[in-house]
């Protein structure tokens, strides 16, 4: 299953949330929406500075990824950002092939 890196950053009363819920709640309420969708939560990380959340998760596919951040959203309490990780595998096939490019100013 694909793996993907979700940023989020809290909103104030996403912020209240976490003081409620703590962080464990945070945790399974994750689990249990990527459950819904076919995945699972790998790792649910709090940092500070310029990510509040990082969620690393295994998700069918990018849809269901997209359908987990739309929720997250829509509930008002973080902003998300999704980005798809490739394993060492995976980067080396894309890297072994052959790409013509000629840049704007070549």
């Amino acid at each position: 299953m694909p793996k993907f890196l979700i940023n989020g950053n809290c909103t104030a009363s996403g912020t209240r949330d976490v003081q409620t819920d703590k962080g464990t709640g945070r945790q399974k309420a994750v689990a249990y929406a990527c459950q819904t969708l076919g995945g699972k939560l790998d790792a649910l990380y709090f940092g500070r500075g310029d990510q509040d959340v990082v969620a690393i998760v295994d998700m069918p596919s990018a849809g269901q990824v997209q359908a987990l951040c739309l929720a997250i959203g829509h509930a008002g309490m973080s902003k998300t950002r999704a980005v798809p990780l490739l394993t060492v595998a995976e980067m080396d096939g894309p890297l072994a092939e052959s790409v013509t490019y000629r840049p704007p100013s070549g």
